[in-house]
């Protein structure tokens, strides 16, 4: 180890990471805003000048605070090319925190400020549950399979991060696909540009321009409008965060809502920071686990104090930022661009410029990225595992697909009958207790594979016990927490443990598995 040598701040790959990150950012504030403005119908002074400028401020506290990290760690290795953890607005919190949370109170109130209380009450028990619970993390990481941890995180990225602006590609496939081959071209391919122009900044200006010429011609594609731009350069204008701290205490008159999803969702945060931060192990780049967490939790609070209704998160994506040489730099300037474009009200300007379809396909890269390392990072032999623990994420997608469409129609699949979709083959029961709790099921399933495919069948024993207790409080397998939220799911897993214990104790040591044979034998992972 040396220290001589000082860390880079910025490198000449930070600018293909600083546009690949940024605009991924981007796409997260400007969803973020449609869904304030137009889903919560929330009027334009509080979106841009009270919540937009909090999540600015949580947003540049926290990229500052993961490249702190990454120099001091290049720092202490005397390496150049440690990339700091990407991080920002958490993308499923902020689906749910909208939906579940914020759109039901303010269509029981017709209030929006009622609704912007409420999700900073969600935010403001979040952030405690991640700081407490950051103390736990590191003893899970160290008992729990890399397959697990990994696969886990690669059906996230899957489900959540990889399809929707994969299906947006395709629905203006001129603009998206085109945009995608430019960027696959690049980061996969290895192609250089003109004078060095970062990929994601290439794709973007490709895209948009398509999007404005196409208007030129009396069609539109991606959406692109001049009324809109007039509208948004009304919202131009200097705002600060405002103390919201009245704000926070005001929602906590919602509390028994909150905490049906705000406990669970604070144990999913953490289990998906653990993931990452197991990511950026996995690229070369270890982080202290207890550190990332517990800031995460702690920035987080001081959004909410703010005003910002959405959780921070330590994101998917170390490996592809890191692939396409992001060190430290990208970091810290995605910060100060996104205080910039919070607090000069310029969101709204780029939401009527830019064509979102332009910006998909760098979603669509990460996700990509992620899947594929979790086979590339864990031994051949626990792929079978890795793609068990890929299964519950798949069937909360699936639920989440037929709920929003049921929902469009005004019905809900209780209404419609279990026993009708089944005949045309929706299994909804199946799929709402599988991908009940994904994150954790996949992490309890994928590490009874690999301890399984191991032959290590009393560890194998103690994840199914630790399935058990899980689903039976409703923590997985189940859509709220509480007692017997899942009695004979929770019960499978014992007689699964029983099974297991009786095989480490009386079953004769089985012969190495076939699949074994044709490839040079792996030393079995660290894994306890």
């Amino acid at each position: 180890m040396t220290t001589a040598t000082k860390p880079l701040i910025w490198s000449p790959g930070d600018w293909n990471a600083l546009f690949g990150f940024g605009t991924n950012i981007l796409v997260n504030m400007l969803v973020l805003s449609g869904l304030l403005l137009y889903v919560l119908q929330m009027p334009g002074e509080l979106v841009f000048g009270r919540i937009l400028p909090a999540v600015g401020l949580m947003m540049f506290l926290s990229t500052m605070y993961y490249a702190w990290l990454a120099y001091k760690l290049a720092k202490e290795t005397g390496r150049m090319d440690v990339t700091a953890l990407p991080s920002g607005i958490s993308v499923p919190h902020m689906f749910v925190v909208v939906f579940v949370i914020m759109l039901p109170i303010k269509l029981a109130t017709g209030d929006p400020v009622k609704a912007w209380e409420a999700g900073l009450t969600w935010v403001f028990v979040q952030s405690f549950v991640l700081m407490a619970g950051g103390y736990l993390a590191p003893y899970i990481r160290k008992i729990t399979p890399r397959a697990a941890l990994l696969g886990a995180l690669a059906g996230v990225s899957i489900a959540f991060i990889s399809m929707r602006p994969a299906l947006e590609m395709f629905m203006t496939p001129i603009i998206g696909v085109l945009c995608f081959a430019i960027i696959l071209a690049s980061w996969f391919g290895g192609v250089r540009y003109w004078k060095g122009m970062p990929a994601g900044l290439v794709a973007i200006a490709v895209g948009t321009l398509i999007a404005w010429g196409s208007t030129m011609f009396g069609f539109s594609i991606g959406g692109m409008s001049a009324d809109n731009i007039g509208a948004a350069l009304s919202s131009f204008g200097f705002s600060v965060p405002i103390p919201a701290v009245g704000h926070v205490f005001s929602g906590f008159e919602f509390i028994g809502v909150i905490l049906v999803t705000a406990i669970p969702f604070g144990i999913y945060d953490l289990v998906e920071a653990m993931d990452n931060v197991e990511s950026a192990e996995a690229g070369g780049d270890k982080y202290p686990t207890t550190r990332v967490i517990t800031a995460d939790g702690a920035i987080s609070l001081v959004g909410c104090l703010m005003g910002n209704p959405f959780i921070n998160a330590v994101y998917i994506g170390h490996p592809g930022w890191k692939a396409i040489g992001g060190r430290i730099g990208y970091s810290a300037a995605t910060g100060v661009m996104v205080l910039l474009l919070s607090w000069f009200g310029v969101i709204a300007l780029l939401m009527a410029l830019i064509p979102v379809v332009a910006i998909s396909p760098i979603l669509l890269y990460i996700g990509m990225l992620i899947g594929a390392q979790a086979f590339q990072e864990t031994p051949k032999s626990h792929a079978p595992a890795v793609i068990l623990a890929l299964v519950p994420h798949v069937a909360a997608w699936g639920k989440l697909q037929i709920d929003n469409a049921l929902g469009a129609a005004g019905t809900n699949a209780a209404a419609v009958g279990f026993d009708k979709l089944g005949q045309v083959g929706i299994l909804y029961e199946g799929l709402a207790t599988l991908g009940g709790g994904a994150i954790l099921a996949s992490l309890i399933l994928g590490s009874l594979a690999v301890f399984v495919i191991e032959k290590q069948f009393y560890r194998a024993s103690v994840f199914a016990l630790a399935g058990s207790v899980l689903t039976f409080f409703g923590f997985m397998h189940g859509e709220q927490i509480g007692i017997a939220e899942s009695p004979m799911v929770a019960a499978s897993y014992v007689l699964v443990a029983v099974t297991l214990l009786l095989i480490a104790r009386f079953s004769l040591k089985a012969p190495a598995p076939v699949h074994q044979s044709f490839d040079t034998p792996e030393p079995a992972p660290e894994v306890g």
